[in-house]
């Protein structure tokens, strides 16, 4: 009996020690972002921080915006929320988005180089 406890116990643990952290990566054509969060996704304001590489290279304070948008459905008028990432260092930006309801937001990171052509990597997160 002892030894079930234990393994519902570490089970329990580790469960949620998982779940109290958002990870996701996301490709585009040559770019790749890592968005993460120390917090589960929640209604409200919720912090990301993006690992931004592209071909390979990290992203060097690039001017980045997130735009976090559900489409129109019936009886619902569109939402979005825009904002401004912080440049964190070593291919790193933080940015804080509000999602005003719960269901499937669409996320669409913009970037724009100091040097080359801006690009979209686009993905889609549920609350």
């Amino acid at each position: 009996m002892k030894l079930i406890s234990l393994i519902i116990g570490v089970t329990l643990l580790f469960t949620s020690l998982n779940g109290a952290a958002f990870d996701k990566e996301v490709k585009s054509r040559d770019a790749v972002v890592k968005l993460s969060a120390e917090k589960p996704l929640v209604v409200g304001n919720n912090t990301f921080v993006l690992h931004i590489k592209k071909s390979g290279v990290l992203s060097d304070a690039d001017k980045v915006s997130v735009k976090v948008f559900m489409p129109a459905m019936p009886g619902m008028p569109a939402m979005e929320s825009k904002s401004s990432a912080k440049y964190l260092g070593n291919g790193n930006y933080e940015v804080e988005v509000n999602f005003s309801m719960g269901g499937t937001w669409q996320i669409h990171i913009f970037v724009a180089p100091k040097v080359g052509k801006k690009y979209r990597v686009k993905s889609s997160v549920n609350i």
